[in-house]
């Protein structure tokens, strides 16, 4: 991610990380390992990747970032 020493190397992994034990580990005992993988799967896959604002997008979901930017280089590409 980053340069050797960079403070930020590891930043984008443990905001991730943290969101992910704090959304998904932490809310109850798992059952089985399978349980668990298929928990944050389904949190990743279903959630965290199509759902989630980002700052970065302008607080959109991605699939609206990308809708948008589909909408604006074809209109571009019109003209």
């Amino acid at each position: 991610m980053g340069t050797i020493g960079d403070c930020y190397d590891n930043s984008m992994m443990e905001s991730f990380w943290g969101t992910l034990q704090l959304e998904v580990l932490d809310t109850r005992i798992w059952e089985t390992r399978d349980e668990l993988a298929n928990a944050i799967f389904e949190w990743i896959e279903c959630w965290y990747n199509t759902e989630r604002r980002h700052s970065s997008l302008g607080m959109l979901r991605p699939v609206q970032f990308e809708a948008l930017y589909t909408d604006q280089t074809s209109t571009q590409d019109d003209h």
